[in-house]
């Protein structure tokens, strides 16, 4: 029975929602809570998988609740539903808040939203994964930058200029905004040196992946005390990311498949740095394990936590509401064979950057292991693009060296 706590100080709004949701009572078991005090009561009284807050109420608001929950029970999706669109506190409900729903909201779309978080729950390795997310501190929120950015996107009258204002607010981001930029990654032909230039050559979806992926790497500075390279890490993920989209275009995909396949290979260890800054003892142990067995880092997480860094990733991009494609290519870029859809997906692209880009790693630490699933290309029919697919990942390491 999945469990759900609904809290909202007007009395009507929380009928409603009982109204609406009463064709779940045999699915939800559901509560309601008038405050957030009340709520925090009934949350210490028994547990609950999802808390749905209204973000204006009378004494302790929705953000303080859900900062509270966070602090509590960190293992808790919480959801805000709030009619209540300022700015400002939309941006301050970032930090506590997986994902923020707007009045009003109809049955449909709040029930697929937790039928999510409840699916990642099951998908994703089940009371494994569970048991390792709630030794976690507090699963990082969305960063308040990317919601910014996402806002500005979203207006009818989105600028670059305001672009570059937003990426130019933090200091360290621009910087490597634009060192990718003038990187070989993305094959421009001339040095750009203005985020609001950037975001025009790269395309608004690109700089919005690029933000997204430097904050999350931003929070986990504490990752480096495990022996955890995050310049390696990053490195590795940006270029997982630029040959996951290469590759999406090679394939002729839409430019939304093209889209996720570089926010999915960006964003493709994420859980690593979860793991790592949350958890960096036995993190330490992992590294050991895979060095010691040669054995590759997911296997040896598997063995010390139960779970692997791409299942932990999934599962934190799920929250945050990233699209399915980019949470399935998190989840299965190292097992894409569990995948049960047999056509190209950017999954399919970022399992082979990723492999691709580990190769030669892998080959100077005297590691035999395989990343590529064979046996998984064949099954989608498309063994036979591999040879081009190297070909591009070629045309990427021989235009870096050219720099």
């Amino acid at each position: 029975m999945k469990r759900i706590l609904f809290v909202d100080d007007e009395p009507k709004v929380l009928e409603g929602i009982q109204r609406m949701l009463r064709p779940m009572r045999h699915e939800w078991q559901m509560a309601f809570a008038h405050s957030g005090p009340e709520a925090l009561d009934i949350l210490a009284e028994r547990p609950f998988d999802v808390v749905v807050s209204d973000m204006r109420m009378p004494g302790m608001d929705g953000g303080e609740l859900l900062t509270e929950v966070m602090r509590r029970y960190p293992e808790t999706v919480r959801i805000v539903l709030s009619g209540y669109s300022a700015k400002e506190t939309v941006l301050r409900s970032v930090g506590p808040t997986h994902q923020y729903l707007a009045k009003p909201c109809d049955a449909e779309t709040l029930k697929r939203v937790i039928a999510r978080a409840y699916a990642l729950r099951g998908v994703l390795s089940s009371g494994t994964l569970r048991q390792t997310v709630s030794q976690i501190r507090s699963l990082p929120s969305l960063p308040r930058l990317y919601v910014e950015l996402v806002n500005e996107l979203q207006s009818p009258d989105a600028s670059m200029k305001r672009v570059g204002q937003i990426i130019g607010k933090d200091v360290g981001m621009t910087a490597k905004v634009l060192q990718l930029v003038n990187s070989a990654f993305f094959g421009l032909r001339r040095h750009v040196s203005d985020p609001s230039q950037a975001a025009g050559l790269l395309g608004l979806d690109t700089i919005q992946a690029l933000v997204l992926s430097i904050q999350v790497f931003s929070q986990f500075d504490g990752a480096r005390a495990t022996g955890l390279c995050l310049d390696t890490l990053w490195n590795h993920s940006a270029a997982t990311g630029t040959l996951a989209k290469s590759i999406c275009a090679a394939e002729d995909c839409e430019t939304s498949a093209c889209d996720h396949a570089l926010m999915a290979g960006l964003l493709h260890d994420a859980g690593k740095l979860v793991l790592a800054a949350n958890l960096p003892e036995r993190y330490g142990q992992v590294l050991v394990l895979a060095r010691d067995e040669a054995v590759a880092e997911w296997e040896a997480e598997r063995q010390v936590f139960g779970t692997t860094h791409a299942e932990v990733g999934a599962y934190l991009l799920g929250l945050w509401g990233l699209p399915n494609p980019i949470v399935e290519a998190l989840a299965f870029h190292h097992c894409p064979n569990e995948y049960i859809e047999t056509t190209f997906a950017p999954l399919t692209a970022v399992h082979v950057a990723d492999a691709l880009e580990h190769g030669p790693d892998a080959a100077a630490a005297g590691r035999d292991v395989s990343r590529l699933d064979i046996d998984y290309l064949a099954r989608i029919g498309l063994a036979e693009r591999l040879p081009a697919w190297r070909e591009l990942h070629q045309a990427v390491l021989q235009e870096g060296a050219s720099e």
